[in-house]
């Protein structure tokens, strides 16, 4: 964790973005690590454990991150725990909460508001459309022989 603070400070410091960082770390090596790009990528999705998942994914060669574990400096934001979710790590590790990124300025309470809420309520409205066509892509994949299972 050490490691992902300095990470962070570095960041913020040299002016590339955010202070956050975090590690992906697998059998005591690391595999990954990311510091948030948000702003200098023009990529609302270069978060920090997003980029450290990327490389350590480009690493392993695999989707997943099993056996892995990740160390970041602050709690995740919904965007971020889900792809963890998906990543599958054994563990993370978090050393700041939400509240302290709120009191940073990064206040994703709103998001997880949002998320609970119906989608047509939501402040960016999710309006069905066409969804019988779209169902043609899943039946596609449940028939698929290339199909991976995640």
């Amino acid at each position: 964790m050490k490691r992902a603070i300095a990470l962070a400070v570095r960041n913020v410091r040299s002016g590339r973005g955010g202070p956050f960082a975090a590690l992906v770390v697998k059998d005591g090596r690391i595999i990954g690590r990311g510091a948030n790009r948000v702003v200098s990528q023009n990529d609302p999705t270069a978060h920090a454990e997003i980029l450290a998942m990327r490389e350590a994914c480009k690493t392993l060669r695999s989707f997943q991150l099993t056996g892995c574990e990740i160390y970041s400096t602050c709690e995740p934001c919904p965007m971020c725990l889900g792809a963890i979710y998906w990543a599958r790590p054994s563990r993370v590790y978090v050393a700041g909460s939400a509240k302290d990124a709120a009191a940073a300025g990064f206040d994703d309470a709103f998001i997880y508001g949002e998320a609970a809420l119906p989608p047509s309520k939501r402040k960016i409205p999710m309006v069905p459309m066409m969804r019988e066509e779209a169902l043609a892509a899943f039946r596609a994949w449940k028939s698929s022989p290339n199909r991976k299972r995640y």
